[in-house]
């Protein structure tokens, strides 16, 4: 099948006891036996859920991947894949990753004694100056949040592989509709499916998949032990968002790089921040390991903007933390999404004051363009 056809009828999409078109949502914690010592695949929901085994099996045929797990939230996902390492393990991230990512290595895993080092991923040989004997993983964003710097993800996942160090992409803002980083040679892809995926602002929700078969059973073993697992309701509707995926991420783009352009064009502001620009510094490696582009924008107004007056004026696009569903969303990385950073990093990586994100929904291009505009002369009256 393509993989427009996949999002609609791949993995376990029917119910084999109904044969019901959509499976159906298991609300039940367990499941009764009929014997002791029985081989069953379902007794308890934390380690199995038909719902939930519907999701996942979705997702690592869409990755490309051996297996796949759903869980509470992006960063239960990304908190037990950090639960495969040990005191002493040390691992590699980028340098502007999203700030939840960099609390839960700085405030949480450091107590257990693992640490992090903080590279400019983009370029692969300070990636490679920066390991040593303590390095187990490297993690990236590509493209990162919020400045979208793309990182070669081959071209690191064959010198983790090199290294027996284990590559990790999250791949939330591209999907696998744009980008398969299993396929670049990545062991594990870890997606926010509260964002794109899902789609609609209606749910969290954290989804893994892996390459490898013991990866995968040692993912299992963490899920089930730690136990952060989505839930039926939210299996459910993150099934039905990843219907719609392909069409969602058609218009998302389309209404990104009409608003890339006209934002490069006005006076009142002094920088975007977006791949799809020909002086974007990894322009052409993101046109050559994705097949489409980001649908967030970050940029920054002139210095003598008034954020709160921009913010404050408009209508349609509204202020608010999160990204990739139908509505646009805007933010202010440095006091929302990226406050967990100490100041001195988010300036040092370029995560100032006066940057601005846009997550670019599927509205109409006209009423979209209209408001942001409308907002940003407003900022400078």
């Amino acid at each position: 099948m393509k993989f427009e056809t996949t999002l609609i009828h791949g993995g376990k999409t029917t119910d084999p006891l109904t044969k019901a078109v959509n499976v159906p949502i298991y609300q039940t914690s367990t499941y009764k036996q009929s014997e002791l010592f029985q081989n069953v695949e379902y007794e308890y929901s934390r380690t199995k859920n038909p719902t939930r085994t519907a999701v996942e099996t979705l997702i690592a045929e869409l990755e490309g991947g051996v297996e796949g797990f759903a869980f509470a939230s992006g960063m239960a996902a990304i908190s037990t894949v950090l639960a495969l390492f040990k005191q002493g393990d040390h691992v590699l991230i980028s340098d502007n990753l999203y700030g939840g990512t960099f609390r839960v290595l700085d405030k949480v895993f450091a107590n257990f004694g693992i640490g992090y080092t903080m590279v400019d991923t983009t370029d692969v040989t300070l990636v490679e100056m920066a390991l040593d004997r303590s390095v187990v993983a490297i993690i990236i964003e590509s493209p990162t949040n919020p400045l979208l710097a793309i990182s070669d993800i081959e071209a690191i996942s064959t010198l983790a592989r090199n290294e027996n160090i284990i590559s990790i992409v999250d791949n939330t803002f591209m999907t696998p509709f744009f980008q398969k980083p299993l396929k670049l040679k990545a062991d594990i892809v870890i997606h926010s499916a509260t964002k794109y995926l899902g789609g609609h602002s209606d749910l969290i929700a954290g989804l893994v998949v892996v390459n490898d078969e013991e990866l995968a059973r040692r993912i299992a073993f963490l899920q089930n032990a730690i136990g952060a697992v989505l839930g039926p309701m939210d299996s459910f509707l993150l099934v039905r968002g990843i219907k719609t995926l392909a069409l969602r991420m058609e218009r998302h783009q389309q209404n990104a790089l009409a608003l890339v352009e006209k934002l490069s064009s006005l006076p009142q502001v002094q920088r975007v921040y977006h791949p799809s620009l020909p002086n974007h510094k990894n322009h052409s490696l993101a046109l050559s390991q994705a097949s489409g582009h980001v649908s967030l924008i970050s940029f920054e107004l002139q210095p003598e903007a008034n954020l709160n007056k921009f913010f404050r004026s408009l209508n349609i696009i509204a202020l608010a933390e999160s990204l990739g569903g139908v509505e646009s969303l805007i933010c202010h990385p440095a006091s929302m999404t990226h406050a967990s950073y100490p100041k001195e990093i988010r300036d040092s990586v370029g995560i100032t004051d006066h940057l601005i994100r846009l997550s670019v929904g599927i509205e109409d291009m006209d009423d979209l363009w209209s408001d942001l505009n409308g907002a940003i002369q407003e900022a400078f009256r």
